[in-house]
């Protein structure tokens, strides 16, 4: 049987077992979170966290900080959430502009698949071993990623189904149907 953990004990078994991986722990309006500089060991990490009681993942996201940082433009933002221990948990998983990969959880978390897809589709992150990475909310034609903050607001080059799109919303303006 599982004994509770209280939240420094369970950040301190994470820092004794990832410390070179780890650049912060803290805390930020009663929110714990891990910044993790080491991508490699996410999988792993979120592994060890489900099978001490991690069992429900929140959220996933992504952040762009594209002028912040230098060495990781963008970063993967995990929230878990202990129902046995009552924790809550935040992971920022630093990425580099110039390899825009992490490994996928969704064998951990089924529930994950859709939210690595939006990622993929809105940020241009790729997840490693995903059982369907592609595009689900724009059409497969789109190109770039609107998310990424040196997307342009209008492109130049704008898919057809986009330009169908904004036709309808003209002729349905023109109709009075907002």
């Amino acid at each position: 049987m599982m004994s509770i953990l209280t939240q420094n004990q369970l950040l301190e078994k994470i820092q004794n077992i990832w410390r070179d991986s780890i650049s912060e722990i803290g805390e930020f309006r009663g929110q714990t979170y891990i910044i993790i500089i080491n991508k490699h060991i996410l999988k792993d990490l979120v592994k060890f966290l489900k099978e001490i009681g991690f069992n429900h993942l929140q959220t996933l996201t992504a952040v762009d900080y594209i002028n912040l940082d230098k060495t990781f433009r963008f970063e993967v933002v995990y929230q878990l959430y202990s129902l046995f221990h009552k924790i809550s948990l935040r992971l920022r998983v630093k990425i580099p502009e110039n390899e825009p990969i992490v490994d996928s959880i969704t064998e951990l978390f089924p529930s994950a698949n859709f939210l690595e897809r939006e990622i993929y589709d809105l940020f241009g992150i790729e997840f490693r071993g995903h059982p369907n990475l592609k595009r689900i909310l724009l059409p497969e034609s789109w190109k770039g990623y609107p998310l990424r903050k040196d997307y342009p607001l209008e492109p130049e080059e704008k898919p057809e189904e986009f330009l169908d799109l904004k036709a309808l919303n003209e002729r349905l303006k023109i109709d009075g149907i907002k």
